[in-house]
This record gives structure tokens, sequence and C-alpha cells, in this order.
């Protein structure tokens, strides 16, 4: 950041303030919070009532106050925002300040009709990202130390604003970078995902087809058996992917009705322990009226969530409980397994997400629990995750009993 004060004819309580300045500058991340710092040291030396910034809007390139700061001597800040705008399309369009004084005629009595404005560019090299526009009511003139306090300020909020730019650019291209990552692993293992099922599939296929070989009943029976359970696995991969598609293009239909959610959380347990051998599954329902939901799309969720737990925590207990808060249900799932590392537990709703320490061997596409928070946000509901390493993970789910389009 370059200084336009000389520093020799400086005084040691000038140093300080401008110091104090370039600290705030270097220390804060936000560049208005910084701002709110910044404009009181100034003031200590630069008398204003009034001090608006102006950006260009980022579609039209019409400038627009981004920050206003309303000192005192009697104006409202609603009122004052605006004040300056002439001077500050002014500095933008040439990329030079600007210094206007009180109309002719303005009553002298009345401090508030002689607005005394200066404006200064916010130059970044040769462009000109905005505008910094100070006000006096009733004077004194903007002298030399003024304005080149003035130049040093708009040098600070250029820097601050480049800054904040810069970082949030960072922020979109990393962001950028993580999903193409997500994406190219969403690749690689949905076609390890698919391929696997083929394989069996295709494998035990040729194998009871062989000429050459005849198979007791007992092998034809497990050949066959293996065929069925890999061509489900194929099937809900499949599923998946059509949802996600569904999900994202905004065209998967919920279709709302009275639902018991003891009543689907049984009918969903059953399946599970037929599906997974050994599912030990308690069930703490309170009582709880219908709510108006899809049953097959919350099956869908509750479904992959036992799925999970047994995958992810095999062999502990499910926890499911159900009960009522205010106007809506809470729904909870909970394990006893190994938890999931805090820094990843906010990404799991991601789409793509897999835990990149899940234990060898685990499947997983990173789409069912993306699924299942489109699937309670589409009923307006919301879904979240808690989990600590060696004690388990637990999944919020909340619903409302009544759809807002209904009410």
């Amino acid at each position: 950041m370059t200084a336009t004060i000389k520093m020799e004819s400086v005084s040691d309580s000038v140093l300080d303030v401008l110091l104090a300045v370039s600290r705030v500058a270097n220390q804060e991340s936000e560049w208005r919070p910084a701002l709110d710092k910044i404009v009181r040291h100034i003031r200590s030396l630069f008398i204003f009532d009034n001090l608006v910034i102006y950006l260009p809007e980022a579609e039209s390139s019409a400038l627009e106050v981004a920050y206003a700061r309303v000192i005192g001597r009697g104006r409202s800040s609603s009122g004052d925002i605006s004040w300056g705008e002439a001077v500050a399309t002014q500095v933008f369009g040439l990329g030079e300040k600007f210094l206007q004084q009180p109309p002719a005629g303005a009553s002298e009595s009345d401090r508030l009709s002689q607005p005394y404005l200066l404006g200064l560019p916010l130059k970044l090299e040769k462009e000109t990202i905005g505008a910094v526009v100070f006000i006096r009511f009733g004077g004194p003139e903007y002298n030399e130390t003024n304005l080149r306090l003035a130049s040093f300020f708009a040098e600070v909020v250029t820097h601050l604003i480049v800054r904040q730019r810069l970082k949030g650019s960072q922020e979109k291209l990393e962001a950028q970078q993580q999903q193409v990552r997500l994406q190219e692993d969403f690749i690689s293992t949905i076609s390890h995902e698919l391929l696997t099922p083929l394989g069996f599939i295709k494998g035990y296929t040729t194998t009871l087809l062989r000429p050459d070989t005849s198979w007791d009943e007992s092998n034809r029976r497990e050949f066959l058996t293996i065929i069925d359970e890999e061509t489900d696995r194929l099937q809900e991969l499949i599923d998946n992917l059509l949802d996600s598609a569904r999900l994202q293009s905004g065209s998967l239909r919920i279709e709302f009705q009275p639902v018991r959610l003891d009543a689907v959380l049984k009918d969903v347990v059953l399946r599970a322990r037929a599906h997974h051998k050994g599912l030990h599954a308690v069930l703490d329902l309170g009582e709880v009226m219908p709510i108006q939901g899809d049953p097959r799309r919350l099956s869908q969720v509750f479904e992959n969530l036992i799925g999970n737990a047994v995958k992810y925590a095999p062999g502990s207990p499910v926890i499911i409980t159900l009960s009522t808060e205010e106007h809506r249900v809470h729904l909870t799932f909970r394990d006893h397994g190994p938890g999931i590392p805090p820094q990843y537990v906010p990404h799991l709703f991601e789409r793509f997400f897999r835990n990149p320490e899940q234990p060898p061997g685990v499947r997983g596409s990173g789409l069912g629990l993306f699924i299942c928070r489109q699937i309670i946000e589409a009923h307006h509901g919301e879904i979240t995750a808690e989990s600590a390493l060696g004690e388990g993970t637990t999944f919020h789910i909340y619903l409302p009993f009544v759809q807002p389009q209904a009410i």
C-alpha cells in the first residue's frame, strides 16, 4: 500500500494514526468492518460529516452505494447516502479528484445548505474501480493536508476492496477445483460401482451357461442369489443417478398426502431387517399426528440412513426416535459406530462427497445423503448431522406437519 503523505512534515500524532490505519487494513479480513475502524482514526485528523463509497454494479456498471457513514452535524443516514452521487459519477468517469463548493447564494445561517464535497477515484494502476466522496457542511474548505489524507484514505480503501475481491476469486476458484475433483472422483467411483456388479452378473451368468460343466442345485442357487443381489445393487445405483439428475433439474415429483411416520418407519425397518441380516434397530416412536409428505420419498430417506449405519457402523444398533416439536416432527437416526472426522461432517450432504477416510472396501457413490437432503428440503424440512470420533453419528430430520402451500 503506497502512502501519499510526506512523512517529514507529519507530527508524531499523525504518524500514530497512520500506523493504526495500516494495522487495521492489514489485520481485518473484511473491508467494511475495517473501514468502520479506519474512518474513526482518519476523522481524528480530517474533519468530514459524511463519507460515501460508490462501486459499480457488476451487471450494469452503474454506481451503487457500497459503504456510507454519517458522522454528525445534523443529517440522518437514510437521507445522506445519495448525496455526492453526481460528484462520484464524474470522478469515476474521469478518474480524477473533484471538488464541489456550496452553491452561490446559500444561506450562511443554514450550514446544511452549504455542502463542501471532495470526490476521489479508487484507482488500481490505471483502472478506476470506484469513488469515495467526503462531505462537509458549512466548511471549512479542503486544504492541501486534507487532500493528502483523503488520497491516503482512498488508497487504503482500494487496497481493502482489491484484497477482498482477490480473496473471493481465490475461494471461488478453490470451490470450482474442489467440484472438479469431486466430479472426477465421482466418475471414477461410478465406473467402479457400475463395473463391479456387472462383472459379478456377467461372470456368474457365464459360469451357469457353460456347456461343459453341470452344477448342483446348491451351487446354482448360490450363483443366482449373487446375480440377484448384484442386480439390486446395480438398480439402486441407477436409481440414485436418475434421482440426482432429477433433483438437479427440479423435475423430481413430490406427491403430498397424509402420512403416518410411525407406520412408515416400521415398514422401512421391517424391510431393512430382511435385507440386512443381523440389523439391530431400536424404535422409540412417540405419538405423532400425521404429516403431509410423500411416503415413497420419505421411505427412501429413512432406508438410506439405515443403510449408511449398517455400512459405516457395522454391528452397532440403530436407534430411531420420533417426537413432536411445536409445529414440526423431529426424527433422529443414531448409531454407535466409529464416527466421522469433524472436518468432513459439513460436507456430508454435498453431491459426490465421500469420506476419504472411510474403511477400505466400503462402497458408495456419494449421492445418497445429497438425495436425502434434497428430498427433505422439498418437504420444507431440514436434515443435519452430528458426529464424534469413537462415539457414533446422529442424523436429525425436522419436518413440518403442514406444507406451506396447503396452509
